[in-house]
């Protein structure tokens, strides 16, 4: 398992690492649509009915995938006062359990938001003319790169790996 880490992990730095410049440019890109939209409508009277859609879209993209990589960097929410109290062998089992329920969410969200797609395909998208189900593709990419990145360091703390997701994370940004 170790060596089957060690040959996927580049791959999932590149993924996390993507992932992290595609919503940071996400940011900026709506940043810039609002922007226009305030000059737009206060400037030239003339507001454009397609930036409030759009920045919502942008929206949705940079949080999902900001979500995913702060799955795999260790930064999401957490209530850790409790397993810091716990003797190291229970606080692996509830790393593994956390880590596991990550997984299980993950895959979930995934598979609801390819119904939800589905289901909401043939309906358009007011103003963008989008087919509707493109509204839940951060969802199912999100939903995948958080089950992907928990995988993998649920299997760091099932491997009892020193060298878990959240320590490399730090080593491949110096």
């Amino acid at each position: 398992m170790s060596h089957f880490m060690q040959t996927v992990r580049p791959t999932l730095a590149w993924l996390s690492r993507a992932s992290l410049y595609t919503a940071g440019a996400g940011i900026v890109a709506m940043t810039a649509i609002v922007g226009w939209q305030v000059f737009a409508r206060y400037m030239l009277n003339d507001t454009p009915s397609w930036a409030e859609p759009l920045s919502l879209r942008l929206m949705s993209w940079f949080i999902m995938l900001g979500a995913a990589v702060g799955v795999r960097e260790s930064v999401h929410l957490g209530l850790d006062f409790v397993r810091h109290a716990a003797s190291p062998a229970i606080q692996r089992i509830m790393d593994l359990i956390g880590l596991g329920l990550i997984i299980l969410f993950g895959l979930a969200m995934t598979f609801y938001s390819v119904k939800l797609a589905a289901g909401t395909w043939t309906a358009t998208i007011p103003v963008l003319g989008w087919p509707g189900g493109v509204d839940f593709f951060p969802m199912i990419i999100g939903g995948l790169l958080i089950s992907l990145f928990a995988a993998e360091r649920f299997a760091d703390v099932a491997a009892g790996s020193q060298a878990v997701a959240a320590n490399v994370i730090v080593q491949e940004a110096a």
